[in-house]
């Protein structure tokens, strides 16, 4: 019986966003699998993780080219982008706090191909007028990154409903980012 690659990571993907310290026998059992052919597809977590990275920052660079980041008012394609990554938002939630995934000289390019293609969204921002200039486009994206992985683990747990993910955490972020005009 052939194992379906894709099936498994989203499996893994599923349980691991609920229960970051599950085993790799509660992942293979999730998956439908057993432990042997779990491995003989990822030879320990860490290459488990490795693959959710990919899946995961392939995912993300999907939601932005879906979002058109560089079209309209820039408050609209922020809008868009959480729009567009909000069915990939618990993955990315478990990635989040993969400390390894981000530490030493192994980092995946993704993770900076990304990161740069969300700070030029909050720099078009900035530059037309619509952002606040005192918050770094650095800083605003790290604001969205951990905005997306507390609202993801929030719809997780029930606490907030799904229905307001996207408008929640924009709304958030965007009432933080805008400008005001001074008195």
């Amino acid at each position: 019986m052939a194992v379906d690659r894709d099936h498994v990571l989203r499996a893994a993907a599923a349980l691991l966003t609920r229960k970051s310290t599950a085993t790799m026998d509660e992942v293979a059992k999730a998956a439908g699998i057993s432990r042997a052919t779990l491995h003989r597809h990822f030879a320990g977590r860490d290459a488990l993780v490795r693959a959710l990275e990919s899946l995961g920052i392939a995912e993300c660079e999907a939601a932005l080219d879906t979002a058109r980041p560089g079209e309209g008012p820039a408050a609209e394609a922020v809008r868009r982008l959480v729009r567009a990554i909000e069915p990939s938002a618990a993955l990315l939630a478990f990635l989040y706090t993969e400390n390894q995934l981000f530490e030493g000289e192994q980092q995946n390019a993704g993770w900076t191909r990304i990161d740069d293609r969300i700070s030029a969204l909050f720099r078009r921002g900035q530059e037309s007028g619509e952002f606040r200039i005192d918050l770094t486009p650095a800083w605003l994206t790290e604001a969205l990154y951990g905005l997306l992985a507390s609202g993801a683990w929030a719809v997780l747990e029930g606490r907030v409903a799904a229905k307001d993910f996207t408008f929640m955490i924009t709304e958030l972020l965007l009432g933080g980012a805008l400008r005001r005009e001074e008195p």
